[in-house]
């Protein structure tokens, strides 16, 4: 593949995070794309667990400052960066008061979920997106990994299907087994229209209930690929795939993933 931008909208990555199966594909897959001679930019949250002084976060002012609303509610958008020397790179994290501040990730110190999660995702991924408008940045390939990305790829090709960062860009979510237990809500779901993402485009997927495998198949349903990051994966999301001719990358054991992720880029690209 000839030199293309990719855009990864991860869920969370080490140092800044404890290490997971996650979070080490959210650090190293980046690394791995950049050093494949590809041009990248990286998003993450700004869980509460993050320590902004020991990993060098400072706020960019320039990108800072939007309000998005959600429920009728206006939510500050704060966006920070930090270096990966080791990798030559920066990263953003999307910053909310409400959403991050003081909090950890899927679930509180006590391993409950958060009633908001379905308003967190909706954050996020219009954060990212509103972010990468700024800096005038057109990805080729847009990379969704984790429950919280999950959102992005309606509003990639519903709400900003018309903006010229996002217009051309192919998109790749990763499904996992199961990122969290609990329903997201009604109120969740009934949160999520914006601008041209509409209520019609969630309701085939998303009736009665909205849990994880609905929210995969949501994002399934307006990606160019879908990859299995993990076995176990809810057979019905893969057969939703393969119904709707999108293609599904099979789980890749060990190492062997960044190649075959960035093979993958190809496919969905239509070069291959």
């Amino acid at each position: 593949m000839k030199a293309k931008k990719i855009l990864f909208i991860t869920q969370e990555m080490v140092p800044f995070v404890p290490e997971s199966p996650k979070a080490l594909i959210g650090r190293y897959l980046p690394q791995a794309i950049q050093d494949r001679k590809h041009e990248i930019r990286t998003f993450t949250p700004k869980w509460g667990i993050i320590n902004e002084r020991r990993n060098q976060l400072h706020e960019v002012i320039r990108l800072s400052g939007m309000n998005l609303i959600i429920d009728e509610t206006d939510h500050p958008l704060i966006i920070k960066v930090a270096s990966l020397q080791a990798a030559h790179t920066q990263i953003y994290f999307i910053d909310n008061d409400d959403y991050f501040m003081k909090r950890d990730m899927t679930t509180d110190e006590n391993g409950n979920e958060y009633e908001d999660n379905g308003e967190r995702a909706i954050f996020y991924a219009r954060g990212v997106l509103e972010t990468v408008k700024k800096l005038r940045w057109v990805p080729d390939v847009i990379h969704c990994h984790g429950w919280i990305s999950a959102l992005a790829p309606l509003y990639i090709k519903k709400a900003y299907k018309d903006e010229p960062s996002f217009c051309d860009s192919k998109v790749v979510f990763s499904v996992s087994a199961g990122d969290f237990k609990n329903d997201l809500g009604k109120h969740s779901l009934e949160c999520i229209p914006f601008k041209d993402a509409v209520m019609d485009d969630l309701t085939d997927v998303c009736g009665d209930k909205f849990g994880y495998t609905e929210l995969a198949k949501l994002a399934t349903k307006f990606s160019d690929g879908i990859i299995l990051e993990e076995p176990g994966v809810d057979p019905s999301i893969v057969e939703y795939a393969k119904a709707n001719n999108i293609p599904v990358l099979d789980y890749v054991e060990g190492d062997a993933y960044k190649d075959a992720y960035n093979d993958f880029y190809e496919v969905v690209m239509g070069e291959e």
